[in-house]
């Protein structure tokens, strides 16, 4: 097996994806408060906002029958069903030391989440990491003590790695969110020598997580919080 490579953050995330996906159902508080019971120092899910403000956790950002789908946004919070959960319940529910990755999924999401940490606390503020495929849609929330990550794939970055390492450092991005399988140990270096976090998403197997973990990633995601953290101990004891 491959010699580990440092990662910026030691030890890095261990984020439940949308929860504990694989053990209950996604982006419930059941989800998780189960993902953390199994060990995860991170949660990961999805932000939109309600016609009336509020901001929400959910992954597709439609509710209702199949025949009457009605996207989030035109939906007041009391229109949504029970288990769709306020990002505030979770903030709640959660310690501050617990990382926090939110995918920024309309264009109200960022300044939602953004208000609603002002009082929370630098504490919270250092451990949320707010994602977007849309880097252009991160640099609005530059100053406000969160964490900002792009996310894409390896084959969009046409300008190559360097390039973009450079510019994402340059307008002050903490770091990119790529597929696991784009990763390489060179390539989380690379961006590391920048300054910049190296984030690998939908990492389900243990073949797949300890090689992630040694390539000196600063944090996986997966549903399988259990395989996840097993890798994880391994790693790291």
């Amino acid at each position: 097996m491959q010699q580990r490579l440092p990662s910026l953050l030691d030890p890095p995330i261990a984020f439940a994806h949308r929860g504990a996906r694989a053990h209950a159902p996604e982006n419930t508080m059941e989800a998780f408060t189960l993902a953390l019971r199994l060990g995860a120092t991170g949660l990961e899910s999805d932000v939109w906002v309600t016609a009336d403000g509020v901001a929400v956790l959910d992954h597709d950002g439609v509710t209702g029958p199949r025949w009457r789908r009605r996207p989030i946004g035109e939906l007041a919070r009391t229109e949504l069903p029970d288990h769709v959960p306020t990002l505030v319940e979770l903030l709640d529910a959660i310690d501050d030391r617990v990382h926090l990755s939110l995918d920024l999924k309309d264009a109200a999401s960022g300044p939602a989440v953004i208000e609603l940490l002002q009082d929370r606390g630098e504490e919270r503020r250092t451990h949320t990491w707010l994602c977007a495929k849309d880097r252009a849609a991160l640099l609005p929330l530059l100053g406000h003590g969160v964490r900002l990550l792009e996310s894409t794939r390896l084959a969009k970055i046409k300008e190559g790695p360097e390039r973009r390492a450079a510019d994402l450092a340059a307008e002050g991005v903490d770091g990119i969110n790529l597929r696991h399988d784009d990763w390489t140990g060179g390539l989380a270096t690379l961006f590391h020598r920048f300054g910049l976090v190296a984030f690998g998403w939908d990492v389900q197997f243990e073949h797949h997580l300890r090689p992630a973990l040694r390539m000196g990633l600063d944090a996986v995601y997966s549903d399988h919080v259990d395989v996840m953290m097993d890798a994880y101990r391994a790693e790291f004891g």
